[in-house]
This record gives structure tokens, C-alpha cells and sequence, in this order.
């Protein structure tokens, strides 16, 4: 069976990356797919000799990642392990971070993590900042094997890359938020579905309108520490003897 090669795509259309950025958001089921794709495509367009890692943080939430091989992955864990305002820079500063060579660097020479970082395979990277939005930053971490392998020329095609992968990034997440809030509001939904069966049923046992009902669950959930949805469904299932109806689908 052929194995079929990702970054042929990229390879063959090197000079137009931002189309291809593009159909990247395009075709990925989420924002973590987003991010597989992305590293290929960074090696598809940028240099089959690099590799590349990327990371995003969102809202505060722990970062989520993806690399396009186990140098990337090691080399990225090693240098950010430390938290090093240097090597965060790329992050958190919205600035580029060159590096000629990782074993001479002095702003490197005091990390704990170096020698992993090397032992990657890693001599030389490029750091770029990456745009999600108001609520979200990344980076690409470009690395090579060889020293000062980010000439004037590549580091320009690179941050153009990056620029344009900010661009699709911006759009992953705003995708990931719209779902979120759709998921979300079925949730409600599916709650407010249950809450107003219950409410019903306490209407006909009571004989009494809905605002009394209403008090009488609330303080039903009070009284026993329960959320008003997961009453309203016992007193359901009591009653019918099966758990609450769904409700409507909600079409997003």
C-alpha cells in the first residue's frame, strides 16, 4: 500500500502559501486538527529539513499542541520547560526569537533543559508568534539540525507563513467558540426542557400555577442541595416511571 506524502501539497506550491493556510482551516474538524495540519504544512512549505511544533493557549486554558515529529516535540518541551521569559518571548511578547545556534547561544547557556534540547538534534530556531484572536496567542517553533539554517530569505517566508497561519488560527478558534456556545445552549435547552416537565407535574399534583410550582421545586433543590434540573428529573421518573424527555433538537 503507497504511503502517501502530506506535504506534497505544500512542496509543490511553495510560493502560494496562503491559500493553502487557508484550506487548512477549511478541512480540519477542530482546533487541535488545525494544529497537525499546520505543522505539516510548515514543513511542506518552509523546508523538508526543518521541523516544527506549534502551541496555543486559549482564555487561560492549559495549551494545547502539535509537532511534526519527535525533535520538535522534544526540542519545544526542553526550551519552554524552564518558562524563561526568552523563550517565551515568541508567545507571550508577540516578538520573532532567532536563534543561530542553540550551543552557543548565551541566553541559553544557563538552561537545565539544554542538553535535551540538543540531544534532539536541534541546532538552530525560529520562534514566531502566532494570532488567535482577543482570546487566544500561539507560536511556531521552526528547528533544524544545522546551525544558522534561518537565512534572511527563509526567516521572511516563515514569518509570511506565520502571518497567514494567524489569519486561519483567528478563524479555528472563533469556529471552536461558536460551537462551544451552540453545545452550550442545547444544554440549556435540554435543562430548561426538564425544569418546565417538572414544573408541569407540580402544577397538576398542586393544583396550583406556575410561579407556585416554580417555588416549590426551588425549594425542593435548596432544601436537598440539588441542581433544579436533576429534581425536576426525579420527579419525572417518579412519575412516569421513565427518565425525562429530551425535548426539541436545537439546529445550530
Amino acid at each position: 500500500m503507497p504511503t502517501h506524502d502530506l506535504t506534497a501539497p505544500f512542496t509543490e506550491r511553495r510560493r502560494h502559501p496562503p491559500g493553502e493556510v487557508q484550506d487548512l482551516f477549511l478541512t480540519s474538524a477542530d482546533v487541535g486538527d488545525f494544529l497537525r495540519r499546520l505543522v505539516v504544512g510548515a514543513v511542506g512549505t518552509l523546508g523538508r529539513d526543518l521541523s516544527a511544533a506549534v502551541a496555543l493557549v486559549r482564555d487561560g486554558r492549559p495549551a494545547i499542541g502539535a509537532s511534526s515529529d519527535a525533535r520538535a516535540a522534544q526540542c519545544d518541551e526542553a526550551l519552554f520547560a524552564q518558562c524563561d521569559e526568552t523563550a517565551l518571548g515568541a508567545m507571550q511578547a508577540g516578538t520573532v526569537l532567532l536563534i543561530d545556534d542553540l550551543a552557543a547561544d548565551e541566553r541559553f547557556s544557563a538552561y537545565r533543559h539544554l542538553g535535551r534540547a540538543l540531544a534532539s538534534g536541534a541546532r538552530s530556531a525560529l520562534l514566531l508568534p502566532l494570532d488567535g484572536g482577543p482570546d487566544a496567542i500561539g507560536a511556531l517553533n521552526l528547528y533544524s539540525g544545522r546551525p544558522q539554517a534561518f537565512g534572511t530569505t527563509r526567516q521572511s517566508r516563515a514569518q509570511e507563513f506565520a502571518l497567514e497561519a494567524s489569519r486561519a488560527l483567528t478563524l479555528a478558534v472563533r469556529r471552536a467558540h461558536d460551537l462551544e456556545v451552540t453545545d452550550q445552549l442545547r444544554a440549556a435547552l435540554g435543562s430548561r426542557s426538564t425544569i418546565d416537565q417538572g414544573i408541569g407535574i407540580i402544577m397538576g399534583q398542586n393544583r396550583c400555577d406556575a410561579s407556585t410550582a416554580f417555588a416549590i421545586l426551588r425549594s425542593a433543590s435548596q432544601h436537598r442541595n440539588m441542581k433544579l434540573r436533576l429534581v425536576s428529573a426525579e420527579i419525572i421518573t417518579a412519575v412516569s416511571h421513565k427518565p425525562p424527555a429530551a425535548g426539541h433538537p436545537f439546529a445550530g
